[in-house]
Formats: structure tokens, C-alpha cells, sequence
């Protein structure tokens, strides 16, 4: 047993580098286009972790999740493992970059109830915009199992 545990204390739990991981779906114009930006902006200095939710393999289970629910707004993942989504993430993204002025605004009770409608919006209706307005949901993606006649049938 060491110190720590003789001591009541908990063992040291190692904290990722990453500030926040972002999952986006890389599948869509408009998101691609901003996830290459906050790629530049962090100059490979490891504040943000991204992980595209439409990669073959990516498993939304692992952070408790439908596919529906990760396609139908941005989330976030930070180290301790909390999901955050909408706005918040985009706040946490930009002060990872050091732009947090640019969405300290986004704070402001006033600003911060429409920044949220505002993108409540624009997530409700992304497929749609980015010329995707099929299902982004496969029984394959989603686990739904599909409608098939049996063999026997």
C-alpha cells in the first residue's frame, strides 16, 4: 500500500494535456471549416483534442451517447470526462486558443439566451444548410436494426 493510501488520499489520477476535446462531425462543410481553423489556432500545442464522430469505428457509446444525440449539436468532452454542448463548447474552444474575449460576450445574460437560440437553430437545421438533409442516422451508425424480411420469409 503506499503513502498516499495509508494516508486516507486517493492515488494521483493522471489529467490528460488537452483542455477539451471536441467532438465534430466531420462529415459537414461548415463544421470541417472550423475545425481547421481551431487546428491552426492551436498550433499543435495540444490544448484541443478532436475527434470526428463521422470517422468509421468512432463509438458514441463510449461517451454515453446516441449518434443522434452527438449529430444533433457540438459537444465537448473535458478532462475530467464532463460532456458539455452548444455554445459552451465553442466558449471552451476559443480560450483554449486564446480567444476568449471574441466569445466573452457570449456570457452576457442577454447575449448568452440568444447565442443559444441562435445556434439551437443553425444545429436544428445543419443538415439541411450543408446540402445533407438525408438521415445522417444508418442502422449501422445508430444501431438500428434494419426492417429486412427474415431468410425463411
Amino acid at each position: 500500500m503506499s503513502t498516499s493510501e495509508t494516508a486516507g488520499q486517493s492515488p494521483l489520477v493522471r489529467m490528460p494535456a488537452w483542455e477539451i476535446r471536441v467532438l465534430y462531425d466531420g462529415g459537414c462543410p461548415l463544421c470541417m471549416r472550423e475545425i481547421r481553423a481551431l487546428r491552426r489556432l492551436d498550433r499543435r500545442r495540444g490544448r484541443i483534442s478532436f475527434e470526428d464522430i463521422a470517422a468509421p469505428g468512432f463509438d458514441p457509446a463510449s461517451y454515453g451517447l446516441r449518434y443522434e444525440t452527438l449529430m444533433s449539436r457540438i459537444h465537448g468532452v473535458l478532462p475530467d470526462g464532463t460532456l458539455i454542448e452548444g455554445v459552451e463548447v465553442f466558449r471552451r474552444l476559443y480560450c483554449a486558443v486564446g480567444l476568449g474575449w471574441l466569445v466573452a460576450p457570449t456570457r452576457w445574460p442577454f447575449l448568452r439566451g440568444l447565442c443559444e437560440a441562435a445556434y439551437r437553430t443553425f444545429a436544428r437545421n445543419r443538415l439541411w444548410l450543408t446540402g445533407r438533409e438525408q438521415a445522417a442516422c444508418t442502422p449501422e451508425r445508430c444501431g438500428v436494426p434494419t426492417q429486412g424480411k427474415s431468410p425463411a420469409a
